[in-house]
């Protein structure tokens, strides 16, 4: 037998030996990224489609999603519509079958929880609805400790020399939010409530028991009137509350309503930094209980 003959079948065996590539996973936003590495530790990195500053309502698909998702194994989306007018298309121009929709290859974390909101009109019309539930379930951690068990078994099934680490990752996520939950639900008891920008914050105020007093925009997606604003300071006026933002809706009304009620104005983002993980994700919540906490009178 040759000597290059005998290297050949060296590197062949070598191959063989090698364990396999992790999957090529990517997430629509930085939510999930951290729910995937929370899951998946250092067996996986993430791609994440969208930045927290990002609104995931109003993206359009770009060639540098649709490279993303060429060689995926696995897009993990928020789903119940909220990246419809921009997944679809990103999806269809990267051609890659795997990851199409009713594929292992396609997650959606809506669809492993229940959702609030159901059933509500269908008529873009009325502005930016959502009728087959509210998509924000990325802001309650108990919904998000759910949907990381189904994303262990997802992950499982694609790669599974990697199940027992997937299933672990799961696990301890779930401890940790178990451990921060009766805190939090302590600190927000009688908290007076929040006034939202948008329905976005939903899932976590109705897990910790805290008033929605309600949102600035009076139809989803819409920016309000005048008569709007003039109509919430009327509602509100000498009670207690707080104004919460997104970096990426417009400031004028929310800080005049805030200046009008004398209440406190928060800016904060619906998801966590681009690379968090799992801690991440448990201190972004902590931002958003610390200013709920804090409108106390």
């Amino acid at each position: 037998m040759s000597f290059r003959i005998l290297i050949v079948l060296m590197g062949l065996c070598l191959m063989g030996n090698a364990p396999a590539a992790p999957l090529d996973v990517v997430a629509t936003s930085p939510s999930l990224g951290a729910l995937v590495r929370a899951v998946a530790g250092e067996r996986l990195e993430p791609t994440i489609l969208a930045g927290p500053e990002r609104d995931l309502h109003q993206l359009q698909a770009k060639p540098s999603m649709m490279r993303a998702l060429r060689d995926a194994d696995l897009v993990v989306a928020i789903g119940a519509e909220l990246e419809v007018g921009w997944l679809p298309a990103a999806i269809a121009g990267a051609a890659n079958p795997a990851i199409q929709p009713g594929r292992d290859g396609y997650f959606e974390a809506a669809a492993q929880v229940e959702l609030l909101d159901v059933g509500g009109p269908a008529d873009r019309a009325l502005g930016d609805v959502h009728p087959v539930g509210n998509p924000h379930v990325d802001l309650d951690p108990v919904r998000m400790a759910r949907i990381a068990a189904a994303l262990a078994e997802r992950l499982a099934r694609l790669d599974p020399a990697g199940a027992e680490t997937y299933r672990d990752g799961a696990a301890v996520f779930a401890q940790a939010v178990e451990q921060r939950v009766a805190d939090w639900r302590a600190r927000l008891a009688g908290a007076p409530g929040v006034l939202l920008y948008h329905r976005d914050a939903i899932y976590l105020l109705n897990r910790f028991g805290v008033p929605l007093l309600g949102t600035i925009e009076s139809t989803p997606g819409v920016p309000p009137s005048g008569q709007d604003l003039l109509d919430l300071t009327a509602k509100l006026k000498g009670r207690a509350g707080v104004v919460i933002q997104t970096p990426y809706q417009s400031p004028q009304a929310p800080a005049k309503l805030a200046r009008d009620l004398g209440w406190r104005l928060e800016r904060l983002p619906l998801a966590p930094p681009l690379e968090a993980d799992g801690t991440g994700y448990l201190e972004h919540i902590e931002r958003w209980v610390e200013a709920i906490a804090a409108a106390r009178p």
